[in-house]
């Protein structure tokens, strides 16, 4: 049924808009910029399919005439419908796009917006909160030298939030600071909810509950007046753990459930804006492909010949290349048909043995972080949500009870090992802070009065991955350390990191019992067939270096698969 509808749609589409597409004479620089400026108008109406399919128009022109402003504008505008509709990736995907030609255009206003935009991305989204306010920062620079002074306000605010939502209030309180300054005179209504926040937030920190109260509380005053309702909702989550941690735990409840209520009014809300584009929201991955189509459709007859004539030479090289590596190939065939087989059968069952184990592996990791991050989201908040309860009942009915006690007590104990389960599942400082956050701490974790680990690294602590690659190192590097604590009877062992050409070097030592490393039974039993699999599908070399009563050594090198 909605594949019809779509498909009714595209008929209509190209029946109303027949018009603008076979007519024979291009439309003028001046209309092309009209039509981009109506797809933002209907953007910021809340037309989202309107926009798109105009913004869509307007790019095809623009590239005609290689009108790099106008194909800048065009690409913001349709990453800022996909951010509206709440698909960040492809939002992130156009608004790169839209960034290059900006610099092709030297529009330092539109670079403002971008980089503002993808430090939005960044921040809110992908939770890379170093990354995110880098392009605030960006931004910033940007702001300043259009003379913005609105977006420059704006943009502080943002950088303040980034900072604080981390924890890292001092080095958010310069960007606080000039907010309150200037945000009179150069602020919003749009802006006031988060701002009064944001001094809450701060004042929290500097323990003077006092003005913290007042500005949570002017806030959502603000909120309740204002359409600003996303803050509004912010607001209540953050007033709630501050009045939980200073113990008033009737209001902190009634914050959290405002803050509940708010979240799923506006998901709500969210799911109907996706619903209402009617089609698009359905097949919105072939309008992906229709947009990144539209550039290839206007080369020039140069380009098209250039590449005509190096796709002939390409197939010239291929067919002589291909005839002397079948006259190659032939010969080896006839001398090594026996042996080529054999080293084939061999090649493809370690493979598949290979294969297995890494999808084995994946898995195990996968069930991990979806079963730490249960835990974490619903069972711990579950159990947080009792207590809280079971405290405000006790509260407000001024029950002194040792069975209440003994329940609460329970339900933090419950608490507790739910978090420490998530964390040994998923370690937070692995998904917050990173790979070698989490590895220093793995080493101190692990050394006791019989056995040190020393961790070393020349790589900065804050430095960040690809996520899955991290997550992947960290465990590799866990099955390590456990078999020096299981296997080994060392007294103590070194774990260090170095990164080198885009290759992360891990060495790790201990001065135990060793083993023969052509014992296959060994091999097997510390797991280092798995580590070896593992390796080998992420491109990289691990070496197993021992003997017995000599200590172990295991050096790996992988290829570094950096974050978005």
């Amino acid at each position: 049924m909605h594949k019809i509808r779509f498909l009714l749609l595209l008929l209509l589409l190209s029946i109303v808009y027949q018009p603008i597409f076979s007519q024979t004479k291009s439309p003028s620089k001046k209309e092309i910029i009209e039509l981009s400026n109506e797809a933002t108008r209907l953007m910021n109406a809340g037309k989202y399919e309107q926009s798109l399919i105009k913004s869509r128009a307007a790019l095809q022109f623009a590239i005609a005439i290689k009108d790099d402003n106008t194909i800048a504008s065009c690409y913001n505008t349709i990453a800022a419908n996909f951010d509206e509709l709440s698909e960040f990736d492809k939002a992130f995907f156009y608004y790169k796009k839209g960034l290059l030609y900006a610099d092709k255009a030297n529009n330092d206003e539109l670079k403002n917006w971008l980089y503002n935009n993808l430090g939005n991305i960044y921040c809110f989204d992908k939770k890379e909160y170093k990354k995110g306010i880098y392009y605030y920062k960006k931004s910033l620079d940007y702001s300043r030298k259009v003379g913005d002074s609105v977006q420059i306000v704006f943009t502080n605010l943002n950088i303040t939030w980034a900072y604080f939502d981390i924890g890292d209030f001092k080095s958010g309180e310069p960007y606080l600071k000039f907010i309150n300054k200037h945000h009179d005179k150069f602020g919003d209504e749009s802006t006031i909810v988060a701002l009064n926040m944001l001094n809450a937030m701060y004042y929290g920190y500097k323990n003077e509950p006092k003005k913290a109260v007042s500005f949570f509380e002017n806030a959502i005053a603000l909120g309740n007046k204002g359409n600003e309702k996303s803050d509004l909702s912010f607001t209540h989550q953050e007033y709630s753990r501050f009045l939980l941690k200073n113990g008033n735990y009737k209001k902190a409840y009634e914050n959290l459930a405002a803050y509940n209520d708010l979240t799923a009014a506006l998901s709500y809300k969210e799911k109907l804006k996706k619903i209402n584009v009617a089609g698009i929201n359905l097949e919105i991955d072939e309008y992906k492909r229709e947009i990144d189509n539209i550039e290839t459709k206007y080369k020039t007859k140069e380009q098209l010949l250039i590449e005509k004539q190096s796709k002939n030479k390409q197939i010239s090289i291929i067919i002589i290349s291909l005839l002397l590596l079948i006259i190659i190939l032939s010969y080896f065939f006839f001398q090594n048909t026996k042996l080529k087989q054999q080293n084939k059968l061999n090649d493809i069952q370690s493979k598949i043995q290979e294969n297995i184990i890494n999808a084995s592996i994946n898995g195990q990791e996968q069930e991990r972080k979806k079963i730490a991050n249960f835990l974490h989201d619903n069972i711990s908040a579950l159990l947080s949500s009792a207590g809280l309860h079971l405290s405000v009942f006790s509260s407000k009915n001024k029950i002194e009870s040792e069975e209440i006690e003994k329940t609460k007590a329970i339900l933090k104990r419950a608490h507790n090992k739910v978090r420490d389960l998530s964390h040994e599942l998923l370690p937070s400082l692995l998904s917050r802070f990173g790979l070698f956050y989490a590895l220093n701490d793995l080493c101190e974790q692990n050394s006791n009065s019989s056995m040190h680990f020393e961790y070393s690294s020349t790589v900065d602590e804050k430095t960040r991955y690809n996520v899955e690659f991290e997550m992947k190192m960290y465990f590799i590097v866990m099955e390590l350390l456990n078999n020096v604590i299981k296997h080994s009877g060392a007294g103590s062992a070194t774990l260090s990191l170095l990164e080198v050409n885009d290759e992360l070097l891990i060495h790790v030592w201990d001065n135990g019992a060793g083993f023969d490393t052509n014992d296959y039974n060994a091999i097997i039993g510390f797991g280092l067939n798995q580590i070896q699999a593992r390796i080998n599908n992420m491109k990289g070399e691990i070496v197993v270096q021992s003997k017995l009563n000599s200590g172990t050594s295991v050096h790996i090198k992988v290829p570094i698969l950096h974050a978005d």
